[in-house]
């Protein structure tokens, strides 16, 4: 009893006092930080913004939330009031400011640096508000967000926090070539400036103690208890002689490198640093309108996918995120090749497939580990005879076979049950930005074209100039993969009619072969009726979600055995290990 008196006072102590100590679970004081929001008509990035905020490991009593909502739309206070509500107990404090009337939506260039639009001058407003309210209490920090920021790495506050910076960002990548730093006070940026910000961009040169860029936004964290950081502001206004654009981001930098003269001290002033040596997450690039920004968001989440690394969604939040009606975007049928023993990928898929609204049935793949003698003689399997890869020079592997014939049993398929048009995919699919779109714009373009095939994604082997056909297609020249692609009745009859499990080789040789534009002259001599009509997308509409050398990068192909039937035949159960 006297134990649980004691524990009970102790935790009373802690309710009472708990503005002025703060620790983490193992006791440790933390520094306390105010999470400052800004959300401008961002009702579509909430759920996930939220989410990721939500899943941030720092003990959630050592942080205050303050949230500046500006949006039309009742949804998007929905979204906070309901998030609010669920983690108030959780959280030292939560504060909300809404405002029903929206922001200044002019847009203007910042070619004259002494003249901030209204949409400027509004941010500026906004932002210093906030940095003033966080001066005004307790905490040691401020962390300057904007709720299009998704923060996907857990510890990214912990981290910030650790590296006592006066101010310091976690990098952000985005699905295009665009992040929350620039290197130049100019948007337009040198050739030099260019290469650099892409490899700090893409993380191909990481600093473990964080760089210096001129200027940092979206995702800030600053020491409210440094001594110069009182002087930071987002205000123009409040720089003397400033020369620099009239917006937030230039004024927080400008502000900071001048810090130290405020005060008559021989330093430099505040550097923000740029933290890129892990994964901290994403931003979402600038839009002009609503319905842009929402397509953004959409293939923002199909790249995380790719990156495997998923942007969040708490189940309390999913009611407020929609997806477009289910369909088969106008084919008879979308198949999946998905081998059995990668339930990763296949569930990879599955999240791209609900973002894109796609009704697909998943074929269980042909496993190339599983073949022998044995079964290759059952399906009358023979292989091209003085077959080798051009690259490997290595005959035919077990997983090529299995590949092979996961495409070839979906042929069969559709001339059964005569589909007009049939989209194929492998499962390791990254669909590019407005794929919907773009792929309805594909069908349209080739509803009076007659072709048998037509490639979504390929890796383009000659550098010959291809033939165009319809603005957004071209006749294809020899080609490597089979990641995604359509077919038609008559396409997928040709293909079977040619009899290829009599002279097999990797389905991504016989595709060209059969469209006359393979240059192995001794290989198409073994299919002379080489009729199939193909075309292919131009630009590209899907890739492979990892290339050769990635991280990541796993080939069921490659690390499968090599098919030696002379050995084989004397050992019929097993094949040759590479």
């Amino acid at each position: 009893m006297k134990n649980s008196s004691y524990s009970s006072q102790v935790f009373l102590l802690i309710v009472v006092f708990g503005n002025l100590f703060c620790y983490d679970h193992q006791g440790a004081t933390m520094p306390r930080v105010l999470i400052s929001v800004l959300s401008e008509s961002k009702g579509h990035t909430l759920p996930y913004f939220l989410s990721c905020l939500e899943n941030l490991e720092y003990p959630k009593e050592c942080i205050d939330v303050w949230i500046k909502a500006e949006d039309t739309h009742e949804e998007s206070l929905q979204i906070i009031q309901d998030w609010a509500e669920r983690n108030e107990p959780l959280y030292n404090d939560i504060q909300i400011h809404f405002n029903i009337t929206a922001p200044p939506e002019i847009h203007e260039p910042y070619d004259e640096p002494n003249s901030a639009t209204r949409k400027d001058r509004h941010l500026i407003d906004v932002r210093e508000e906030a940095l003033t309210y966080a001066r005004t209490t307790d905490n040691d920090y401020v962390f300057m967000l904007d709720a299009d920021v998704f923060l996907t790495e857990a510890d990214t506050l912990m981290l910030l926090v650790m590296r006592r910076y006066a101010a310091v960002a976690p990098m952000l990548v985005s699905d295009e070539a665009y992040s929350n730093f620039w290197l130049s006070w100019s948007k337009d940026l040198n050739e030099e400036d260019t290469k650099t910000y892409m490899h700090l961009v893409k993380r191909e040169r990481r600093f473990l103690g964080c760089c210096q860029p001129p200027l940092v936004f979206s995702a800030v964290l600053i020491s409210l208890k440094h001594h110069l950081t009182k002087y930071i502001t987002y205000d123009p206004k409040n720089i003397s002689h400033y020369e620099g654009p009239e917006n937030h981001v230039a004024a927080f930098a400008e502000s900071a490198k001048r810090a130290a003269y405020y005060i008559n001290i021989c330093l430099t002033g505040i550097k923000a640093r740029l933290c890129n040596d892990i994964f901290f997450g994403y931003i979402l690039a600038p839009a002009d309108t609503l319905a842009e920004s929402q397509q953004k968001l959409v293939d923002l989440k199909l790249d995380a996918i790719r990156r495997e690394k998923p942007i969040p969604l708490h189940p309390t939040l999913e009611g407020f995120v929609s997806y477009p009606k289910r369909s088969k975007l106008f084919c008879d049928n979308i198949y999946m090749i998905n081998l059995n023993r990668r339930p990763e990928r296949k569930n990879m898929m599955l999240l791209n497939f609900k973002e894109l609204g796609m009704e697909v049935m998943r074929v269980p793949a042909v496993d190339g580990t599983m073949l022998n003698h044995r079964i290759l003689k059952t399906l009358k399997i023979t292989l091209m005879k003085n077959y080798e890869d051009p690259y490997h020079k290595r005959p035919m592997k077990a997983g090529e076979v299995g590949c092979f014939l996961s495409h070839y049993n979906i042929w069969k398929t559709i001339v059964q049950k005569q589909y007009k048009l049939t989209m194929v995919l492998e499962d390791d699919v990254h669909f590019k930005p407005r794929f919907r779109e773009n792929f309805a714009q594909i069908l349209s373009e080739t509803r009076d074209v007659d072709y048998d095939f037509i490639y979504l994604g390929r890796k383009i082997l000659m550098e010959a100039e291809e033939e165009i056909v319809t603005p957004h297609t071209t006749k294809p020249l020899y080609s490597y993969w089979t990641v995604g692609y359509i077919i038609t009745y008559r396409g997928a009859k040709k293909l079977l009619d040619a009899k290829p499990l009599q002279k097999m080789l990797p389905v991504d040789e016989y595709i060209p072969i059969m469209f006359d534009s393979h240059p192995n002259s001794t290989w198409k001599s073994y299919f002379p009726n080489r009729n199939l009509i193909a075309l292919s997308a131009n630009p590209l509409l899907i890739y492979p979600t990892h290339y050769v050398g990635m991280p990541g990068y796993i080939s069921d192909t490659e690390v499968s055995y090599i098919l030696d039937l002379k050995n084989m035949r004397s050992n019929p159960d097993v094949a040759k290990k590479p």
